[in-house]
């Protein structure tokens, strides 16, 4: 690969490499689309315009190798220039002349674009992630992990050696720095069991300096966290010896809150949706008592369940992260740090149900989760889908067409079809109702309102919709009228009061 390449004379690797291909004869056609994006490299967009920018960079090496190489190279090339009129270089004359080159060597930064530093293929495959700049490219793999390259296509683990080992070596001159544990080792292997521990407190003042009149304490930067199966917890914050422990006969064997988490996960272990869900809410909670309550979960009073339901509303950075595998050195048991309303009520749901059954099994003398209020949520209006109906003028054109066909001139037997279609519409168009519902509508869930007048009425109608919901919807004097004709189509007497007629569909 290019990126494997010498930098010299502002030049990149990948441009030594066509330079290097065009010494060897290679037709200038075959560099400009082996080297080259002719999106972005306009001198790569014709075989002329191509060999006349290798030409180019030649000259200049060579220019560079005369006044920085050593004596005999330098008249090996000024002879050479003299009786060709340019140059003549081998695969090993040109070699010494880039070595002698190297002392004016580019070198990469941070903010140039993929392109500059790597082949057209593979910039083009991590353009397509997103990825636009070296240190995109830096802040791409150290989010991702030694799996980095996998979300990538046709990026595997031999290229991403490379690409790793390009990026840790110029990471001087980019001044970013590569991971530790970012290479192609899948971080899918870290199956150990993991201590966590609390964090370390770190006394700091507003501006960072380590010492301040009024110190502010804060989390140490780094956290070693682990999902509950793989998790390990120090003896004096198991719960061994947990403040709330119940002295009575414990239903369960557990010797520490662990134990009795899992025990208690347990039940759901035939419900693998609500077994994930509730594993998640456990995990995050005993996470958060040991390693920034400093304090085992069977100890935590209703103070400590306050915090941590304001952690829930903005939870730490380190404990957010993307999507690992649980098997990963990454994970982190939050996705994201800006939890809604109704997370955290099901939250605190889910963690006051899990404290009742610790109690209930004698693990627990109390729970703390009991004196907790459930975060407020605001309940969101359902807004109209006003772009879902018929706009004014093409409804008011429908109804005068199916007015027009309804009507006995256009034939007895298709008007009373089109009679059953225009209360239909009617019927769904004043209030709404799927098809289903309409179909379903029975004429004795058909009432007038006190609110209306003799000559004006008022009628709505009680229909059963969507999960067995019952509500009401208004019918309107035209609609009314389209469905009393439909009733006489039918042979049905509108006028008679439900209570002595077997209700119908209309």
């Amino acid at each position: 690969m290019a990126e494997n390449l010498t930098l010299t004379y502002g030049y990149t690797a990948k441009d030594l490499a066509a330079v290097r291909a065009y010494v060897q004869r290679v037709a200038p056609a075959i560099i400009a689309r082996t080297y080259y994006d002719v999106d972005e490299d306009s001198f790569a967009a014709t075989p002329s315009a191509m060999e006349r920018h290798l030409r180019t960079m030649l000259h200049g090496l060579v220019k560079v190798a005369i006044e920085h190489g050593s004596a005999a190279l330098a008249e090996h090339l000024r002879s050479s220039i003299k009786k060709h009129g340019q140059p003549k270089l081998t695969t090993v004359t040109f070699r010494m002349v880039t070595e002698a080159a190297a002392l004016a060597a580019a070198s990469p930064a941070a903010n140039h674009a993929i392109g500059r530093w790597f082949r057209p293929r593979t910039a083009s495959r991590l353009k397509g992630e997103g990825i636009t700049t070296i240190g995109e490219l830096v802040a791409f793999c150290n989010r991702r992990g030694g799996s980095w390259w996998r979300s990538v296509p046709r990026i595997g683990a031999g290229r991403a050696t490379v690409v790793v080992a390009w990026l840790r070596r110029h990471e001087s001159n980019i001044q970013l720095r590569v991971d530790a544990d970012v290479d192609t080792r899948d971080p899918l292997v870290a199956e150990e069991v993991v201590q966590v521990w609390p964090a370390e407190p770190v006394l700091t003042d507003g501006d960072g300096a380590e010492q301040s009149e009024k110190p502010q304490t804060r989390l140490a930067d780094r956290l070693t966290l682990a999902p509950l199966e793989r998790m390990a917890v120090p003896h004096t914050l198991s719960g061994a010896d947990g403040e709330n422990r119940s002295v009575a006969f414990c239903y369960i064997q557990a010797r520490h809150d662990l134990e009795a988490v899992r025990a208690y996960l347990n039940k759901y272990r035939d419900q693998p949706k609500t077994l994930r869900a509730y594993t998640k809410e456990v995990e995050r909670f005993l996470l958060w008592s040991v390693v920034v309550r400093g304090r085992a979960m069977s100890s935590l009073v209703v103070d400590d369940c306050e915090a941590y339901k304001d952690f829930l509303r903005s939870p730490d950075p380190r404990f957010v992260g993307e999507r690992f595998s649980r098997n990963s050195p990454r994970w982190r048991p939050f996705a994201s740090d800006n939890l809604s309303p109704e997370s955290q009520r099901y939250a605190v749901h889910a963690l006051r149900a899990a404290f009742t059954w610790l109690m209930d099994v004698r693990y627990l003398a109390g729970n703390p989760w009991k004196a907790i209020n459930d975060p407020k949520i605001v309940q969101r209006e359902t807004a109209m889908q006003i772009h879902r109906a018929l706009p004014a003028d093409l409804w008011r054109r429908l109804r005068n067409e199916l007015d027009k066909r309804a009507d006995e001139k256009s034939g007895a037997k298709l008007a009373v079809q089109w009679r059953v279609v225009r209360a239909a519409l009617l019927l769904m168009g004043d209030s709404g109702l799927r098809r289903e519902e309409a179909a379903d509508a029975q004429r004795g869930k058909l009432r007038v309102l006190i609110y209306g007048t003799l000559e004006r009425p008022v009628w709505e109608l009680i229909v059963i919709g969507k999960r067995k919901k019952e509500r009401t919807v208004p019918v309107s004097v035209a609609t009314l009228e389209a469905l009393k004709a439909h009733w006489a189509d039918r042979g049905r007497d509108y006028s008679r009061s439900p209570s002595h007629e077997r209700p119908h569909h209309k």
